[in-house]
């Protein structure tokens, strides 16, 4: 049955006037991207997350957005654009839904970016334009069943048998699995050493099982990865990178797109819950008069302007090769962190109203609980910032 077409008021706060420190061509990606969201993710997504589907169609309008791999050279087929860029389109794109741009951030900072990083010549010419437009979609085999947090306990393995290498075992929690079409995959190979390699769908002994019954990031497809003695040919592997480097450089990109990402949801669930509590009528007056939700509407700007100061100032950084992983890893806690305090202010405004489809609070609290622990968990991402400042590894 066909629904009726879900309309998007979003306004975006900027209470300090952020927009000034935006040049003109940032502003333009960040209204194609917005519109692009209205028009085609915002009609559709409740619909998608409550079927536990991803929205293919999507696919082709993130590329021709630039949402995959934004900053990734235009003789790749990416758009050279700078990393405030990046952060503005993935911003844009959370807003909308979560599962969304993680399918944007795993092309573009998971798999685009390593084969451009660590990649051949031959391996940058022959995925990466496909990649950019869509064509071709990517996931990123690193977290396996069990090591996450530690991925440097991995078991899958590679061993070379002269003419190729052997690939052997699995990966969990991939984003993108189900319907990807190559998988950048790290593995050990004979000397323990932490290689990374390019698996393409087709070739034999790979298999990608579909993950159900999440709670979140349903409108994201999720799935495994399964290697039973897969033939990988010498030049799927990239050559010099090798140990945890590798991977943890990727996550690095992710996380910084997360930090943006998670941002958007804050603004999202705030300007909806602002819209409501104007509009909402209890003993005689709006509730956004009485005091106490003003004073979560008030928190919610003060924490959200807090965090678009942060990932401007970590954009401009990293766009300079300046910014640490350290203050990547604490942008993303932070974001992730305000966007889930906002939404659960936000759904406790709109009451019964807050946990239906009819607004948008309640997919966004549920893939908040997906965005809290990936790319790094809560408690990590803490951790690293820790180690930073005292110089001592808590970790071990």
């Amino acid at each position: 049955m066909e629904k009726s077409i879900r309309k998007d008021p979003y306004e975006a706060p900027d209470y300090y006037l952020l927009d000034e420190l935006l040049t003109d061509e940032h502003k333009l990606i960040r209204s194609t991207t917005r519109d692009w969201v209205k028009k085609e993710v915002s009609p559709i997504i409740e619909d998608f997350a409550q079927r536990a589907e991803f929205p293919k169609q999507l696919i082709k309008g993130l590329g021709e957005i630039g949402a995959f791999g934004p900053t990734i050279p235009i003789e790749y087929g990416g758009a050279g654009l700078d990393y405030t860029a990046y952060g503005i389109i993935m911003q844009e794109i959370e807003r909308g839904d979560s599962g969304i741009r993680s399918t944007a951030s795993v092309q573009g900072s998971l798999v685009m970016y390593p084969i451009y990083a660590y990649g051949t010549e031959q391996q940058r010419k022959k995925y990466l334009p496909k990649l950019a437009t869509g064509e071709l979609m990517g996931c990123f085999g690193l977290t396996e069943p069990d090591h996450g947090s530690n991925p440097g306990g991995m078991t899958t393995n590679i061993k070379d048998m002269g003419s190729h290498y052997l690939l052997n075992g699995a990966k969990m929690w991939i984003s993108n699995a189900p319907f990807a079409d190559i998988a950048v995959v790290w593995a050990k190979d004979e000397a323990g050493k932490i290689r990374g390699l390019i698996v393409e769908r087709g070739m034999k002994g790979f298999s990608t099982p579909e993950t159900q019954g999440k709670w979140s990031l349903r409108a994201s497809a999720t799935g495994e990865l399964v290697f039973d003695n897969v033939e990988i040919p010498k030049e799927n592997i990239f050559p010099d990178i090798t140990g945890l480097k590798g991977p943890l450089g990727c996550l690095n990109q992710a996380r910084y797109g997360i930090a943006w990402g998670a941002l958007g949801v804050a603004m999202d669930c705030y300007d909806t819950a602002l819209r409501y509590s104007k509009e909402r009528i209890q003993f005689g007056r709006p509730i956004a008069g009485f005091q106490l939700q003003q004073k979560k509407l008030a928190e919610m700007i003060t924490e959200i302007t807090k965090g678009q100061l942060l990932v401007w100032r970590l954009g401009v950084l990293k766009s300079q090769n300046r910014a640490s992983v350290e203050q990547i890893s604490m942008a993303k806690r932070n974001s992730v962190e305000v966007a889930i305090e906002i939404a659960r202010n936000a759904r406790q405004m709109l009451g019964g109203m807050g946990i239906t489809g009819d607004y948008s609070i309640m997919r966004h609290m549920m893939n908040l609980e997906s965005v809290v622990t990936y790319e790094g968990t809560h408690d990590i991402h803490l951790l690293i910032t820790g180690m930073d400042i005292t110089g001592i590894n808590a970790f071990k």
